[in-house]
């Protein structure tokens, strides 16, 4: 396989794998905890640790929202609960079933679109009120190409929430111990990788680490206005110990 055309191939087959083993991206919401979150009790995550604030998220009840490469069944049903209109997009096969299980249990309507984001997104112009987006664009290589679909997409007015990893996580190799620089940065998983696709797909696909230039600039150059971030810290890992991870943004068209 040439991973340069194939890169999302891979990486939406490791999705598949880790949602068919009971990746904890892929526990999907419980009855108990949909019942809470329709009285309006829920917890929404960007990122691995900290939720989001309440006063980031628009008013929801009959808002478009599009959960973007958020399928697995957990944010995208919270977003059901609070009855709005809602499309989970994502390349995993598994993590799609994921939300079409929770929907038909809990008996609401989601549109579930399989895609990769990687490539014109398949919305009008102006179609959604907000898009929740977790960290996922790890596994784009052009990811100021997301944020120009997602301008395009929104509403004006409408609200972006991102997810995204620091790119300094990926300067390093993580040993049990101790923390050793193993990669210059950029990195770019089709460059640096010797791995076989086997290999690759159980240890966290093809990844690329974007510049906050890119993930912070890009949004700002696609249109958007920065409105709030926030940093966050790995649930796991020696790195954590010593920085945070991840940040989240609030953007707005």
């Amino acid at each position: 396989m040439n991973k340069v055309n194939e890169y999302t191939k891979i990486n939406s087959e490791m999705w598949n794998d880790w949602a068919s083993s009971g990746g904890e991206w892929s526990l999907s919401i419980s009855h108990d905890d949909y019942v809470k979150a329709t009285e309006g009790i829920f917890e929404m995550y960007l990122t691995p640790c900290q939720p989001v604030p309440k006063e980031w998220l628009i008013p929801l009840e009959g808002a478009k929202v599009l959960g973007l490469a958020s399928g697995g069944g957990q944010q995208c049903p919270i977003f059901a609960a609070q009855k709005a209109d809602i499309t989970v997009f994502d390349y995993s096969d598994n993590q799609l079933e994921l939300d079409k299980e929770v929907a038909k249990r809990e008996e609401y309507t989601i549109n579930i679109i399989k895609g990769d984001m990687g490539n014109q997104l398949p919305f009008e112009d102006e179609t959604f009120d907000m898009i929740f987006h977790p960290v996922s664009n790890c596994f784009v290589q052009d990811v100021e190409h997301v944020w120009r679909e997602c301008y395009r997409i929104l509403k004006k007015g409408g609200v972006l929430l991102s997810g995204f990893a620091n790119p300094a996580l990926y300067l390093f190799g993580e040993g049990v111990d101790e923390l050793k620089v193993v990669h210059k940065l950029p990195y770019n998983g089709l460059e640096d990788n010797e791995e076989n696709n086997e290999d690759l797909r159980k240890n966290g696909g093809i990844q690329f680490s974007h510049s906050l230039e890119s993930q912070i600039g890009g949004q700002i150059k696609a249109g958007f206005q920065l409105k709030d971030l926030y940093e966050d810290y790995h649930h796991k890992g020696t790195l954590t110990q010593y920085m945070p991870c991840y940040i989240a943004t609030k953007a707005i068209k």
